[in-house]
């Protein structure tokens, strides 16, 4: 009996083709792995400046490595002092430096949670053990990162000074904090599974959804990096229809894993790995909204639940 394929809406709304059902493709371009393509696809979303009326023009210095924490050139909010580098006191003392540090943080985490997710499915679906230990020990880094950003937020909270607009961007970023920093650890997940050689066990057909929840996971999280980037409350409605997608392969995944092709273990095992990708998009829909809710003045979203 022939193995059915799996419905793709994407590829129904687009014309294309759908690989779902098939086995893992290589999708790099020119045999590069798509951790490493990431890091350019980030920098070019962050390009454009990270608030409408940015001061100067994005340059090559903005899309630097996003492995080296301490070397990434700050990132600059409207009215932020760019003379000259940021020292402790300015960052204590000044609103305006407060925020473009924070903004210069998030920035470092945002790129590193899609090289965390794009390599994790690389070297789930290449088996390659070496690349997903190491990227196992780069969540301790969004870690970091996110401990800052909140020290930084909270330190300027306390002061009690500066306008009301300053105090709702950090109360934002405060409550954008446990989805940026959660998704580093669903990332580091899949890369635990995929250095315990998870992958080669993998049915044809499991391969095929795998690799494409990878792919609709970084895209929908580039997309959260636009809104971020942009303030676009227009992006994070394309988040949403992503994260419809990443929902429906979830429940396909599922279904596969129920079949009992794998044996006992391995299906667990990829149990777990597809509610990793479906939480994924969950948080970045949170994370979104959060953004466009800050923009338009609205609501604040409710939380994206326990994983």
């Amino acid at each position: 009996m022939s193995t059915p394929r799996v419905r793709c809406h994407v590829g129904q709304r687009t014309g294309g083709v759908c690989h779902c059902s098939g086995p893992s493709r290589p999708r790099a371009r020119g045999g590069e792995p798509a951790s490493s393509r990431y890091r350019t696809d980030v920098a070019r979303s962050f390009g454009t400046g990270l608030r409408r009326g940015r001061s100067r023009p994005a340059t090559a210095a903005d899309a630097g490595p996003a492995d080296d924490v301490e070397s990434e050139p700050v990132a600059v909010w409207q009215g932020a002092d760019t003379a000259g580098a940021l020292d402790a006191s300015d960052v204590e003392s000044t609103g305006a430096a407060v925020l473009a540090e924070i903004d210069r943080l998030f920035v470092q985490a945002f790129a590193l949670v899609g090289e965390g997710i794009a390599g994790a499915t690389h070297a789930l679906l290449a088996a390659d053990r070496e690349a997903a230990k190491h990227l196992m020990h780069r969540d301790e880094l969004v870690d970091q990162l996110s401990h800052q950003i909140a020290h930084l937020a909270q330190e300027r909270l306390l002061t009690g000074e500066g306008p009301l607009q300053e105090r709702r961007e950090l109360l934002a970023v405060l409550r954008m904090l446990p989805d940026l920093e959660r998704n580093g650890d669903l990332a580091e997940h899949i890369a635990r599974r995929a250095a315990r050689g998870l992958g080669v066990e993998m049915s044809a057909r499991s391969r095929g959804l795998v690799e494409r929840m990878g792919e609709v996971a970084t895209t929908i999280w580039r997309s959260t990096a636009d809104v971020f980037a942009g303030r676009s409350v227009a992006d994070a409605v394309l988040v949403d229809d992503l994260d419809d997608e990443m929902d429906d392969l979830h429940v396909t995944l599922t279904a596969e894993v129920a079949t009992g092709t794998m044996p006992l273990p391995v299906a667990i095992e990829l149990a777990m790995v597809a509610r990793f990708y479906e939480r994924f998009g969950d948080h970045a829909v949170s994370l979104a909204r959060r953004m466009a809710a800050l923009v338009s003045g609205g609501p604040e979203p409710g939380t994206s639940g326990p994983d």
